[in-house]
């Protein structure tokens, strides 16, 4: 039986536990109920926590994860950087001394504004807290950034005719450039690790994970996107990057037929990218992609040469 420790004690393994092979998670007592996972090349597939969903000892993670995180949101300080236009962020900073990891989190439209608060509540209070959890933070000390932006990450052209909603165009996005000035002047700023920089997103930050990585190649050491929206950013830009993928195969938000044709194109540029698909998970598959035992173990055990 499952049990409020045992998801405990996942949640406290987030960034340090073993890394499964596939097989092994095949003979494990829970069906997981996912498809498509691609190991990076050389390393085994990290193991996903056991059952579906929708079972009890899944939702027992996330319920335990939301429980661990009351309060973290406080201990993130409130910023702005200011460049051609001022975006609001804020910073959460570890405790130990020396050169330590940078995690940037790229909120969903949820998130959007200038009040520098809503990037860090509703469906992004997963990603955002995930790293800064006491518990991770005792295992990985780093530095959590989770800027705000009211124009999105990607870039926008005006429609046909000049009316209606402003659609995804190729280039650079307002939002994400200054974004990487931000990380640019912080790099200056602390003493953050240069080989050990990551960018994770959701949604509308899904798609700026995918034009960051487009246009700074090789600047991450790896990435996490989860139910990324449309971005006209060509997949094989970003094949130097290290990725991990989720969506939900029932998002009626964001079709995940999005995000397998990005993995394809991946593929097809020689890279090796990690995908989970959900079933019957809708669009906030985020729950459960910021909850995954293995997610923060395989994120920072990648580095930049």
């Amino acid at each position: 039986m499952f049990t409020r420790r045992d998801a405990l004690a996942r949640l406290a393994a987030l960034s340090g536990c073993a890394l499964l092979d596939a097989d092994a998670m095949r003979r494990g007592r829970f069906a997981t109920r996912t498809v498509a996972r691609v190991p990076q090349q050389g390393e085994p597939a990290p193991a996903l926590a056991p059952g579906a969903p929708t079972s009890r000892e899944r939702r027992l993670l996330v319920d335990d994860f939301l429980r661990q995180s009351e309060g973290v949101d406080a201990q993130f300080e409130p910023h702005t950087f200011t460049s051609d236009w001022t975006m609001p962020y804020r910073l959460f900073r570890p405790k130990a001394s020396g050169p330590q990891p940078l995690v940037v989190y790229l909120h969903g439209s949820g998130g959007s504004g200038t009040d520098n608060q809503r990037q860090m509540g509703l469906g992004n209070v997963f990603g955002t807290r995930v790293a800064a959890l006491a518990a991770n933070q005792a295992r990985v000390p780093c530095y959590v950034l989770a800027p705000q932006s009211d124009r999105g990450w990607i870039r926008y052209e005006a429609p046909p005719g000049g009316s209606g909603a402003a659609i995804p165009a190729p280039g650079l996005g307002d939002g994400v450039r200054v974004a990487l000035e931000l990380v640019d002047a912080l790099l200056r700023q602390f003493p953050i690790d240069k080989r050990r920089l990551y960018v994770m997103g959701q949604s509308m930050g899904g798609a700026g994970v995918w034009n960051m990585t487009a246009h700074r190649p090789r600047f991450f050491a790896a990435a996490v996107a989860c139910c990324g929206s449309i971005s006209t950013d060509d997949p094989a830009a970003s094949a130097a990057t290290p990725l991990w993928n989720f969506h939900g195969d029932a998002d009626t938000t964001v079709p995940v037929s999005i995000s397998r044709e990005r993995i394809k194109g991946l593929r097809t540029a020689g890279a090796h990218p990690l995908a989970t698909e959900y079933a019957g998970v809708n669009h906030n598959a985020w729950e459960w992609a910021f909850t995954e035992p293995a997610l923060l173990s395989w994120l920072f055990a990648q580095r930049s040469s």
